[in-house]
């Protein structure tokens, strides 16, 4: 087999990811205004996070101070660079920017601040990778306008998307638009719909109709913004970030397969568009067969076919399974008649029930490489587990080690076996952080670990985990040197 070190290119972005809103802390300072996530309450691997009508007494906000990175970034880029990072995935908050949307004028507050710490990751030698709106959408936005259901929030994400775009356009390189776009057309939770579309629904909404409409807005917004941002510098790597999760046919059942297939068209919808900037087929028949009159123009089907990305960002962490097959029961779907979503019983879950796929990894990057024909960037990948403190002092996180290692192996392999164009890596998340999910500390995927538990309480002190120094190695080598451990164990 080619060796590991032989696979990757010199220039592979080696990196770990964060979002602003997980991380930044700092909530109401220097005139940011409220978010999206400012009003998500903790929660727990059993109980949801609540969304509240503005922040409300007694209730506990993860997210309010994170880790506060906001204070401290400066000695946590330290860390990264001691790493090795040769990227960092974050987002620009967007309500730090336009604190409700709709200003007439950004915060220069807000502006200054981003400038700050693109300079002091560009000072350590690590490319910042930049997330414009990763579930950090103005609250304002969602009180005033009833979220990105109204057409009026397309040129509102255009006007912020210009302004950070010209700002930082000497300083940032690596853009994408909207994060995991695609969650929200998967379940239609509150949760998804909210952070991904700042939509609350209201009594009688036809669910699957508002989220559409929400997401064919952020599609055009999303393709205005690349080709503005192409004209502001024409060297810009603009990409889209997509959440995949790879549905197998449970068996070899025909109607097995072709319920997979369908389900999957709610993850390539996404794709289809910010790519071939057109929209699917397939869509607009099933769009058709429930009634559904979506609002879009001559016009903005021009804007998507003119803003097409460069490559594809996503988050890859787990699989699963569907089946028509009589004698399993499991999570009934639409996409298909009888089919339900199952367990797979060749692989094992992690503590919060994510089964852990490897092999799954290079599946996707050939699936949608073969797709699509673009480079492709795994913006995210991770296991979040209960670390724990031992006597001495040390976090001995060997699972993750394990499980990190297992995806790299199944990355190097879609590389140099099959020939997929893969531009970079950037585990989910370099640092401990709040998980969007939960709203739990103790959710932990970081190399570094941040003295924060479930209730708020700690002293936010950074130590590094013994995956640190092993991820450390993986950079300096370019790659794994020892692949005698494999996602098959």
């Amino acid at each position: 087999m080619t060796q590991m070190n032989d696979a990757f290119p010199k220039d592979f972005l080696w990196g770990g990811a964060v979002a602003a809103h997980q991380i930044e802390g700092a909530y109401d300072v220097d005139g940011k205004g409220l978010s999206t996530a400012d009003v998500l309450t903790a929660g727990t691997q059993k109980t949801p996070r609540q969304i509240t009508q503005g922040v409300l007494q007694g209730h506990y906000y993860p997210n309010h101070e994170a880790i506060d990175f906001y204070h401290r970034y400066k000695e946590d880029i330290k860390l990264f660079k001691e790493l090795g990072l040769k990227a960092f995935r974050t987002s620009i908050n967007w309500s730090r920017i336009f604190p409700n949307g709709d200003d007439a004028e950004p915060n220069e507050a807000g502006l200054q601040f981003y400038d700050d710490l693109f300079d002091e990751l560009l000072k350590n030698g690590i490319e910042p990778v930049i997330t414009l709106s990763h579930f950090e959408i103005p609250y304002a936005l969602y009180e005033n306008y009833g979220g990105l259901k109204n057409r009026k929030l397309i040129d509102f994400f255009v006007r912020y998307a210009e302004t950070v775009m010209n700002r930082y356009k000497d300083k940032v390189t690596y853009w994408m638009t909207f994060n995991e776009i695609n969650n929200q057309l998967d379940t239609f939770d509150e949760l998804h719909t909210w952070t991904n579309s700042a939509v609350l629904f209201e009594e009688g909404d036809n669910k699957e109709k508002v989220t559409l409409q929400a997401s064919l807005n952020e599609l055009i917004a999303s393709a205005k913004a690349v080709k503005i941002g192409k004209a502001i510098n024409p060297d810009f790597q603009i990409g889209c970030m997509m959440a995949y999760v790879p549905v197998y046919p449970y068996a070899c059942h025909p109607k097995d397969m072709l319920a997979s297939s369908k389900m999957m068209e709610r993850r390539f919808f996404y794709n289809d568009v910010h790519v071939r900037g057109e929209i699917p087929s397939y869509a607009k028949k099933r769009w058709e067969r429930e009634g559904f009159e979506l609002d879009y123009t001559k016009e903005d089907l021009l804007s998507l076919k003119e803003g097409t990305v460069d490559y594809i960002g996503f988050s890859y962490y787990m699989s699963t399974a569907v089946t028509t097959l009589d004698d399993l029961d499991g999570q009934p779907i639409r996409d298909f008649p009888e089919a339900k979503v199952v367990g797979n019983p060749y692989l094992e879950a992690n503590d919060w029930g994510w089964q852990i796929d490897p092999n799954g990894l290079r599946y996707t990057l050939n699936t949608v490489y073969q797709r699509y024909n673009k480079p492709l960037f795994i913006v995210e990948n991770g296991m979040g587990a209960y670390d724990k403190i031992e006597d001495d002092g040390k976090i001995r996180d060997d699972y993750r080690v394990k499980y990190l290692k297992a995806h790299i192996k199944a990355m190097h392999e879609a590389i140099a076996i099959d020939g997929v164009d893969v531009m970079g890596y950037t585990p989910w998340g370099v640092i401990d952080i709040v998980s969007f999910g939960s709203g739990e500390m103790e959710k932990r995927y970081g190399f570094i670990y941040v003295d924060k538990d479930n209730q708020g309480k700690g002293t936010l002190e950074r130590r590094k985990k013994e995956s640190f120094a092993w991820y450390q190695k993986v950079i300096e080598d370019n790659g794994l040197k020892d692949l005698t451990s494999c996602a098959d164990e």
